[in-house]
């Protein structure tokens, strides 16, 4: 009888349907001395795993760890930043060339305006000038 349910308990390990007890029932059987031959091949398998729970791992585990080294992000940013810098400032004395020229152009353009202003004051001069000279001309006998 003991034998028919260790055979029902290996199937049903085999389909991974046993409980922790189911399992705990197999390896105290298959650890004793005495195993039905025919299910002997199932010994060492659970023999194997009595053994390696005791066993440990002396060696040190190294695991490799992706480090990422933002040096060269750094090294990027600050470039990034000095040729932000250098277009920026360029632009900047290209907005005030255009603002200077701008005023510039204003103040030749009413220094231009002023200037006819005086031209037609002058002319009016010129006419008043050469007026007198005609009248004391005139008036002036002549020798």
């Amino acid at each position: 009888m003991e034998l028919a349910n260790i055979e029902k308990l290996v199937e049903k390990y085999l389909n991974a349907e046993t409980s922790l007890q189911e399992e705990r029932r197999l390896k105290t059987y298959f650890t004793s001395s005495n195993v039905a031959p025919h299910l002997q091949e199932y010994e060492s398998l659970f023999s194997y795993f009595k053994s390696s729970k005791d066993q440990t791992f002396t060696k040190p585990i190294q695991l490799k760890t992706k480090r990422r080294d933002w040096k060269w992000l750094s090294a990027a940013a600050s470039v990034v930043l000095l040729v932000s810098i250098f277009v920026g400032q360029q632009e900047y004395k290209k907005y005030q060339q255009k603002k200077t020229y701008a005023q510039v152009e204003k103040a030749l353009i009413m220094l231009s305006t002023n200037l006819k202003k005086g031209d037609k004051a002058f002319e009016s001069l010129y006419t008043y000038e050469n007026t007198v000279k005609k009248v004391n001309n005139i008036l002036k006998p002549s020798k």
